[in-house]
C-alpha cells in the first residue's frame, strides 16, 4: 500500500484518471435524474449508480515514460445500470477489447473477403416513439438480410441513438460492419442508391432514408472501424443534457439490444451480445507483474478520485 501525506488525485497519477473522473461525475448527474423520478424502478437505479465505483483498487506496475505509475484495475463495484456513464464506458471498452482480439482471426480465416461499413438511418422520431421505431428498424434489417441480394457473409450491427437538434426528438441509426465475398465488387455490387432503395422497401416507408456505404480498402485492416461500431449506444453528452428526455430514453430502450452479430461472425463474436460482461478486464490497462495495490475513493466535493491510505 502506498502512503502519502498529500491526497493525490488519480488524474495526477495516470491519464486514465481523467476518464474515471469525467464518467463518475456524470454518473452522479444520472443518479440524481433517477432519484427525482416517480418510477420506483428508477429510484433503484439511482441508488445503484450512487454507489457504483466509489472505490477503485488498482494493481501497481512498473513506471513508464510520461506517467508516475502504470495502473491496472483489480476491483471495484459496478452497478451495471444500462445508462450509468461509468458502466457504459467500461462496457464499450470490453466490446472493443474482445473485437480487437477476435477480428484478426476472422481476417486470417477469410483473407480474401472484403469489408463494408454501412450506416442505415430513418427520420427522427419523438422520444416517446423510439421503441416503436426501433422495432420497425430491426424488422426491416431482418428483411434486408433475407433478400437474395444481401451480400454479407457475416456482420456486426450496433444501435446508436442521438438527441435530435430540436432537443426533444431522437435519431436512431444502425452501424453495420459487413464482411462480403471477394466477388462483391465485380458481381452483385450494390450502389449507395440501391442500398437506399432496398432499405426503404424493407422499412416500408414512403420516403427515401439516408444511407451511407463505404468500402474498406484491401490494404486496410477492418479493426480500424471497431471504435465506430462498438462505441456508446447513447453519447454521454446526450444522456446528461435533459432529464425528461433521458428518463423517457430509459423507458424506451429497456430490454432492447445494443449489439447483434450475424452470419459466420456469430461463431467468433457471440460474446458481444451477452448482457453480463466482465467490466474489469478491459483493454486500456496492460497486465503487468503485481507490485502491490493502491486504492482510490470518489470525492463528491472535488469530483475527483483521491488516493486512500
Amino acid at each position: 500500500m502506498i502512503k502519502t501525506q498529500n491526497k493525490l488525485n488519480l488524474s495526477e497519477i495516470t491519464n486514465i484518471g481523467k476518464n474515471w473522473d469525467k464518467h463518475r461525475a456524470n454518473a452522479e448527474l444520472i443518479s440524481n435524474y433517477y432519484a427525482t423520478a416517480d418510477d420506483h424502478e428508477f429510484n433503484n437505479y439511482a441508488w445503484r449508480i450512487k454507489i457504483c465505483s466509489e472505490f477503485l483498487e488498482f494493481q501497481l506496475s512498473p513506471e513508464e515514460a510520461g506517467q508516475i505509475l502504470k495502473l491496472k484495475l483489480l476491483h471495484t463495484r459496478f452497478c451495471r445500470v444500462r445508462h450509468c456513464p461509468v458502466c457504459q464506458w467500461r462496457r464499450s471498452l470490453m466490446w472493443k477489447a474482445k473485437a480487437y482480439k477476435i477480428l484478426p482471426q476472422v481476417v486470417t480465416d477469410y483473407p480474401k473477403y472484403r469489408w463494408l461499413f454501412v450506416t442505415l438511418t430513418v427520420k427522427n422520431c419523438q422520444i416517446s416513439e423510439l421503441r416503436k421505431t426501433l422495432d420497425g428498424m430491426n424488422k426491416a434489417f431482418k428483411r434486408l438480410t433475407e433478400l437474395q441480394v444481401w451480400p454479407a457473409k457475416g456482420w456486426i450491427k450496433s444501435l446508436e441513438v442521438t438527441k435530435g437538434r430540436d432537443g426533444v426528438s431522437a435519431h436512431p441509426h444502425l452501424h453495420i460492419l459487413a464482411m462480403v465475398q471477394p466477388s462483391y465488387f465485380s458481381h452483385g455490387y450494390l450502389s449507395q442508391v440501391k442500398w437506399a432503395t432496398l432499405w426503404q422497401q424493407c422499412l416500408r416507408i414512403d420516403y427515401e432514408p439516408v444511407v451511407h456505404i463505404s468500402a474498406i480498402a484491401k490494404q486496410h485492416d477492418p479493426t480500424r472501424l471497431i471504435p465506430e461500431i462498438l462505441k456508446y449506444q447513447v453519447k454521454e453528452a446526450d444522456l446528461i443534457a435533459d432529464r425528461e428526455w433521458f428518463l423517457e430514453l430509459t423507458r424506451q430502450l429497456h430490454k432492447t439490444r445494443a449489439i447483434a452479430v450475424g452470419g459466420v461472425l456469430r461463431h467468433y463474436m457471440r460474446e458481444l451480445e451477452e448482457n453480463n460482461q466482465d467490466l474489469i478486464d478491459c483493454g486500456e490497462e496492460m497486465n503487468e507483474a503485481n507490485q502491490g495495490t493502491v486504492f482510490f475513493r470518489w470525492d463528491h466535493k472535488s469530483h475527483k478520485y483521491k488516493i486512500e491510505g
